[in-house]
């Protein structure tokens, strides 16, 4: 059962790691962007879900 209490990194940091995926254009940077989010949210998916629901 998962804990509402569930610290995730800070938002900055969880948009670099989205930038480095997306738009870097590096396929190193774009691995370590995706293994990080993977690594945080245990999915994209939930990644996606918390960005959306936190962005400003």
């Amino acid at each position: 059962m998962e804990s509402k209490n569930v610290k995730y990194p800070p938002l900055q940091l969880i948009q670099t790691w989205v930038w480095m995926m997306i738009e870097s254009g590096n396929p190193e940077l774009q691995d370590k962007g995706r293994n990080n989010l993977i690594s945080a949210f245990g999915t994209l998916a939930k990644a996606n879900q918390y960005l959306t629901e936190n962005a400003k």
